[in-house]
């Protein structure tokens, strides 16, 4: 039965490039072996992926690099999650976040320090955003191919830090973001 709580998560916060993505999982039925994205290899979370679209309701929420760089992205973050909460296409009964702050909707919410690990829906948000977001920095790769987008994703390495002094930033670039 399901029981409409959804989980919530983001990914890419600590970059340099790309937008943030936050999902909103409902589950429909409980999916083996849901983890903490970061926990898992890119074979498997796609494949986990796979199942989890196929068996909830769920959306996103992005915040672009511009956004960030308005807003800053502690803000930008609580934004996308609210978009991708406010995006399901059934409500909830009571959200479930990971980390120490909530969005700002007019749901039952808890936050919970380290819930991607814990609660199988934020599990769930946390792959299927990790997966988006990775999906579109491979396509910012093609686009921007000497950043090297595709294995960085936007985070701070010494390849993409080097990228940038070489050529500056692309227009997905953040600003406000140094990665130090």
């Amino acid at each position: 039965m399901i029981t409409l709580t959804a989980g919530v998560d983001e990914v890419g916060r600590g970059c340099l490039a790309g937008p943030v993505i936050a999902a909103a999982v409902i589950l429909k039925d409980k999916i083996a072996n849901l983890d903490d994205s970061k926990k898992l290899n890119q074979k498997k979370r796609e494949e986990l992926s796979s199942k989890i679209l196929k068996n909830s309701y769920f959306s996103f929420g992005s915040v672009s690099p511009k956004e960030i760089d308005e807003i800053n992205i502690h803000n930008a973050s609580l934004l996308a999650m609210k978009r991708a909460i406010l995006n399901l296409s059934k409500n909830p009964r009571r959200v479930l976040v990971d980390g120490l702050y909530l969005p700002d909707v007019k749901f039952t919410k808890e936050a919970i320090v380290g819930g991607d690990g814990l609660v199988a829906e934020i599990s769930a948000a946390s792959i299927i955003a990790k997966v988006y977001r990775d999906n579109l920095m491979f396509e910012f790769d093609k686009e921007f191919p000497e950043y090297g987008f595709a294995s960085h994703k936007g985070y701070p390495t010494k390849f993409h830090k080097d990228m940038l002094k070489k050529y500056g930033p692309t227009a997905i670039h953040r600003k406000s973001f140094k990665g130090t």
